[in-house]
C-alpha cells in the first residue's frame, strides 16, 4: 500500500479526506475516522432534523469529490487512510438518534460492525462501485443499515 507522504498532507482536501489525519492511525484507521465524526455529530445533533440531514447530505456529496481527488493524489483507489466516508456513514447512522452518550456509543458500534463485516448490500457496493462514489457508498449503506437498527431499538424502547 502506498504510504501517505507529508507533502500530500499539505493539500487541504487530502487532509479532509484523511479525517484531519485520523486516517493515518497505524491500526484501524476507519475506526479512528469514525471517532473524529463524534464531535461533529455532537455539534450537529441540536440542529433541526432538516438541517442535520441537509448538512449530512452535503458531507456525502462533497465526500464523493474529495474521495476521488484524494485517491488520485495518493495513487490508490480506496486508500485505507481515506476516512471521510466513515464520517458521512456515522452521521447517517445518527440521523434522529436520541440524545445521550449511550446512543453515540451504540451508533458507533453498529456503524463499525456493518462497515467492517460488510454484509450484503454493503459488500456489493464495496466490490462493484468505484471512484469517489464507490469509496463513499459502502459506508453510506452501512450507515443506513445502522440507522435502521437504531430506529428499531428506539421504537421498541430497548434502552429506555
Amino acid at each position: 500500500m502506498a504510504k501517505v507522504e507529508l507533502q500530500q498532507l499539505k493539500d487541504p482536501l487530502v487532509l479532509v479526506a484523511l479525517g484531519l489525519g485520523s486516517g493515518l492511525a497505524p491500526k484501524a484507521p476507519g475506526t479512528a475516522g469514525t471517532v473524529v465524526a463524534i464531535p461533529l455529530f455532537v455539534l450537529m445533533q441540536p440542529l433541526p432534523l432538516i438541517s442535520y440531514v441537509f448538512l449530512t447530505t452535503c458531507v456525502f456529496i462533497a465526500g464523493i469529490w474529495i474521495c476521488g481527488y484524494a485517491a488520485d493524489k495518493l495513487g490508490v483507489q480506496d486508500h485505507p487512510s481515506i476516512v471521510i466516508d466513515e464520517v458521512a456513514g456515522y452521521l447517517i447512522t445518527m440521523i434522529a438518534a436520541p440524545a445521550g452518550w449511550l446512543w453515540i456509543v451504540i451508533g458507533f458500534v453498529l456503524f463499525r460492525l456493518f462497515d467492517v463485516i460488510k454484509p450484503w448490500p454493503v459488500s456489493w457496493f464495496d466490490k462493484n462501485v468505484h471512484g469517489g462514489i464507490g469509496i463513499m457508498l459502502d459506508d453510506v449503506v452501512a450507515g443506513i443499515m445502522s440507522l435502521l437498527v437504531i430506529q428499531i431499538l428506539v421504537y421498541f424502547q430497548v434502552f429506555t
